[in-house]
């Protein structure tokens, strides 16, 4: 009989065990199911406002960081430029040149470029690509010669103006050099000793190692 009664007792305490998980689990269920519904109303009310409130601040946080990150990248190639210009090895690349007669041309950086390496100044133009019989075979022409007279001035801005003049065979000219404040950004404006031929660069300078300038025939 003990033994039955213990039976029936343990039973009783497995199926009271059970219901007690039961209504746990059901509680728990519940308050999932109502969180969810709470979340799902609270995401939809954001979709309205919030949501584009929340949408416009991240986005102006994004421009925001990609600023400064142009910035910084700008002010460092503003200054390499400096220290290229002071180490007399630099190139300016053009992407544009612009004529007395008011044309301009968009043209190759690599090789349309005004550079000082080694103490020789050059100036090289290549318009016509196609045109292999040009002097310097890319179209253009390639103008080399000594370095003289290099000044070297900052305004109150920042901007950079480097003066010198270029004497060679076949080249005497004046270059004037200005590069933007806090920019690579630079125009080389080009005035022969003779003629009237003057032309204007526009382009990005950079350290001569770092430049990708392609130099044709010259003619020293």
């Amino acid at each position: 009989m003990d033994m039955k009664e213990n039976g029936k007792k343990e039973m009783l305490r497995q199926k009271a065990f059970i219901r007690r998980v039961v209504i746990i689990s059901g509680i728990v269920i519940a308050t999932i199911i109502t969180a969810q519904s709470v979340g799902y109303s609270q995401d939809k009310k954001m979709t309205l406002k919030e949501k584009e409130d929340a949408w416009r601040a991240e986005r102006l946080k994004k421009r925001a960081k990609e600023e400064r990150l142009e910035f910084v990248n700008d002010s460092v190639q503003y200054a390499q430029a400096i220290v290229a210009i002071r180490n007399g090895s630099w190139a300016l690349e053009a992407s544009s040149i612009a004529f007395n007669n008011g044309n301009t041309d968009f043209v190759t950086p690599s090789t349309n470029y005004v550079s000082i390496n080694n103490g020789i100044g050059t100036i090289q133009t290549a318009l016509d690509n196609t045109n292999i019989y040009s002097p310097n075979g890319l179209g253009g022409v390639t103008l080399q010669g000594n370095v003289s007279n290099g000044q070297l001035t900052v305004d109150n801005q920042g901007n950079i103006y480097y003066n010198y003049i270029l004497q060679g065979n076949n080249v005497s000219a004046t270059v004037n050099i200005m590069i933007a404040a806090n920019s690579n950004q630079a125009t080389a404006y080009i005035s022969p000793n003779f003629g009237s031929g003057n032309i204007t660069m526009n382009g990005s300078i950079y350290p001569y190692k770092q430049a990708g300038v392609i130099q044709g025939t010259s003619d020293y």
